[in-house]
């Protein structure tokens, strides 16, 4: 009985250790370098941003100020300009990103972020 116990114990250590393991860290260290870069991100686009740097291939080796910065960048392309219509149109990514570049800045802008994206050093998806 006891070593069932100890067992259940070591589960539940286990467990809590891989809750707390190095993916959680990279979790928030991206959190952190969120509130950093945008102090007033909404929940929704936080969660959404959070789940692109986690999950995209090109950002997983990434630093946490890159992965949070580009997709940021990414989010705020996608969701609040015209680039998908654009895009869609016909319009290749560098002229899409270029026509949309001051929208970009102005959702950043909404969100207290004091960096901007320039058209000559737009970040790539």
């Amino acid at each position: 009985m006891v070593f069932l116990g100890l067992r259940q114990d070591w589960r539940d250590s286990a467990a809590v250790k891989w809750k707390e393991g190095p993916h959680m860290s990279r979790v928030d260290d991206l959190k952190a370098v969120l509130r950093r870069l945008v102090p007033d991100l909404p929940r929704y686009d936080e969660g959404a941003v959070l789940d692109h740097a986690l999950h995209s291939r090109g950002l997983r080796m990434a630093s946490a100020e890159a992965a949070a910065w580009l997709s940021l960048v990414a989010h705020a392309r996608h969701v609040y300009t015209e680039y998908d219509d654009l895009i869609a149109s016909g319009y290749d990514r560098d002229a899409a990103r270029f026509f949309v570049v001051d929208d970009l800045n102005t959702a950043l802008g909404d969100w207290g972020c004091r960096r901007r994206v320039s058209p000559e050093e737009i970040p790539v998806d």
